[in-house]
C-alpha cells in the first residue's frame, strides 16, 4: 500500500506541533518507498518555511525524502486539472484539499492527512494512528 502525505503531516513534523511524534512514528514504521508527496504540499512547504525564515529546513527536508529517501513525488496532469472544481464542489473542499484529493484518486493511494474535511469525500482519509494501526494488524497475520 503506498500512501499519500498531505501537507499538514509533513508540517506537523517539520514545525514540531502537537502530534509531531506521532508522524514520526509513521515515517519510521513506513518505508519511505511507500510515501507519497504532491508537488503542490512540496511547494507549500517551502512557502511555509522560507516565511519562517527557515531555508536550510527545506532543504534538508528535500535531501532527506528525494535525495536519501524514497518518498515518491505526485503530480497531476493538465488533463486531470478539471476534477479539481468536480471535486471542490461536489465535497465543499478548498484548492489544496482538491487537489490532494484528485491526486490521491488519480494515483490510486489512501489519503493520510488530520484534516477532517476529507471525511466528506468518497475516498475518506487515514490519520497516522490509523496507519500504524494497519501496520501492526499486517504483521501479526
Amino acid at each position: 500500500m503506498r500512501y499519500l502525505l498531505d501537507t499538514n503531516i509533513w508540517l506537523e513534523r517539520l514545525l514540531n506541533q502537537d502530534r509531531a511524534d506521532e508522524v514520526g512514528q509513521l515515517l519510521e514504521e513506513v518505508t519511505s518507498d511507500q510515501l507519497l508527496m504532491t508537488d503542490f504540499s512540496l511547494h507549500s512547504v517551502g512557502v511555509i518555511l522560507y516565511r519562517l525564515k527557515q531555508r536550510q529546513s527545506l532543504a534538508r527536508f528535500v535531501n532527506d525524502l528525494f535525495v536519501h529517501g524514497s518518498v515518491g513525488l505526485l503530480t497531476l496532469e493538465p488533463t486531470d486539472l478539471h476534477r479539481l472544481g468536480v471535486a471542490a464542489e461536489s465535497f465543499n473542499l478548498d484548492f489544496d484539499d482538491a487537489y490532494q484529493y484528485v491526486a490521491a484518486d488519480v494515483h490510486a493511494v489512501q489519503l493520510v492527512s488530520f484534516d477532517k474535511d476529507f471525511d466528506r469525500t468518497k475516498r475518506g482519509r487515514l490519520t497516522p494512528e490509523e496507519v500504524l494501526r494497519q501496520f501492526k494488524t499486517t504483521e501479526n497475520d
